[in-house]
């Protein structure tokens, strides 16, 4: 549902950004040992801290929304019941009634008993990053599928929540964190609720059976899939394009590119997208384009989103994007894992593609380059892709290149065009209506073809 509220006037949004622990007292006891060693500490903290709040605003930026002011708070542990505290409560409703803000974000998940505290304290409506996320996931979902799996995340953390929804719950569909479901009173109940959350999951194990057949057809002849995973914004979708522009089948037979929506603003890509690739060595490949991952993801994405992760599961290499201009990068890195965790593909053979290394100095771009094994590109400049594909090739083992002798009759067109396309011809020579062939190339094409293969006389 596109984003709207009065007219084209866009939402005003107050920023609440919180940390919690004694973050300064450790620093402190560093700098009791050694001062050089904790004003680095300090630099590096206040470094990623401007990173993240520049992350939250680039979400709520992604939901539509202009930041009316951000207001930031660091305490010791979170209030149990508003999360801030009650003088804290005080001054961000005369700093929302300023502002004249729509509504309040967090940067924290609020519990159902903090977000009905607030709402009651503060002038306007109040959402957490999990809503924010969830409603930039609702803008961008595209498909049936992705629908039905936005809609499912949403009423799954809304259900524990009911008794807490006083004035988004009036507004439902009106702004952001609202999006989605489509309820529109606040006497929506429990049972109901629960009814379309089973209907929800039966309708997308329908999708992910319809997925398992296909996929069931593709390995049937088998080419293995290579996914892209990695940080939201780290460059995924501007890859798989330039790497399907440049060996894509399509792209090759047509000379049209047919690729994925490339855009600066998180999570633009939200359905998966598959692609065949041809490889250096003639081996065929599926490319898959993911949703990308984010800090504090809400573990019901990743419920409801299982049958589109499932490609990522099922492929036999993972590429990990990383941006190598992040200040963020390792920290990035670690809750991609995390969430690959919970996928159970930690174990998969996977590249680390260092992206966007246009944009480093040569002292980055130095250090980048002595990350082990990485693989370093511009997606945006089209360089180092070369070298990627040749690290897939080297990487995948499913579909070895194997050399066989064919005799095929010059009347089988179909499969003298598919080796002919698809392999590299050794040797050929013509006898009578036979054509006998050398040929080098992936196991998966040789195998659909193994009735005319001839045994090498000894």
């Amino acid at each position: 549902m596109p984003f709207n509220l009065a007219g084209s006037t866009r939402e005003r949004a107050l920023l609440i950004e919180v940390a919690f622990g004694s973050e300064r007292g450790a620093v402190s006891a560093v700098a009791a040992q050694a001062r050089g060693a904790a004003q680095a500490a300090s630099s590096l903290h206040a470094q990623d801290g401007q990173a993240r709040v520049e992350e939250f605003r680039e979400l709520v930026t992604s939901a539509g929304a202009e930041v009316a002011g951000a207001i930031a708070q660091h305490r010791p542990k979170a209030d149990p019941a508003t999360l801030v505290g009650s003088g804290k409560v005080e001054e961000l409703a005369a700093v929302a009634a300023s502002a004249r803000a729509d509504l309040v974000i967090f940067d924290h998940d609020l519990s159902a008993t903090q977000l009905r505290n607030l709402e009651d304290a503060l002038p306007c409506r109040v959402i957490d990053r999990t809503q924010l996320i969830l409603d930039i996931f609702a803008r961008h979902a595209r498909t049936r599928e992705g629908q039905l799996q936005v809609e499912l995340a949403q009423l799954e953390y809304m259900l524990p929540r009911l008794t807490g929804r006083g004035k988004a719950m009036s507004q439902l569909g009106g702004g952001i964190g609202t999006r989605g479901p489509g309820e529109t009173q606040l006497e929506t109940d429990r049972r109901r609720i629960q009814r379309r959350v089973l209907q929800l999951r039966s309708e997308l194990e329908a999708v992910r059976r319809t997925r398992a057949q296909q996929r069931q057809r593709r390995e049937a002849v088998p080419v293995p899939t290579v996914a892209l995973v990695g940080y939201t914004n780290a460059g995924k979708s501007t890859l798989f394009n330039a790497i399907t522009a440049r060996f894509g089948e399509p792209a090759r037979r047509s000379g049209k590119r047919a690729g994925v929506l490339e855009s600066a603003r998180m999570f633009a890509t939200l359905d998966p997208k598959l692609s065949a690739i041809q490889l250096g060595s003639r081996r065929k490949i599926l490319l898959s384009d993911t949703v990308g991952f984010i800090r504090d993801l809400p573990h019901t994405l990743v419920t409801s989103f299982r049958a589109t992760l499932e490609e990522v599961r099922k492929a036999e290499v993972l590429l990990h994007v990383r941006d190598a201009s992040s200040p963020l990068g390792e920290e990035h890195k670690a809750e991609v894992e995390k969430v690959l965790g919970e996928l159970d593909v930690l174990d998969k053979p996977r590249l680390e593609v260092l992206n966007k290394i246009d944009v480093l100095s040569e002292e980055e771009a130095a250090q980048a380059a002595r990350t082990a094994g990485a693989i370093l590109v511009s997606a945006k400049e089209g360089t180092g892709i070369n070298a990627l594909m040749e690290r897939i090739d080297a990487e995948l083992m499913k579909d070895p290149i194997l050399e066989q002798l064919f005799q095929i009759p010059q009347s089988e067109g179909d499969a003298l065009a598919a080796l002919e396309a698809g392999a590299l011809i050794r040797e050929r020579e013509y006898e009578g209506n036979l054509v006998r062939m050398t040929v080098a190339g992936p196991a998966s094409l040789l195998g659909r073809y193994r009735r005319f293969r001839k045994t090498a006389p000894k």
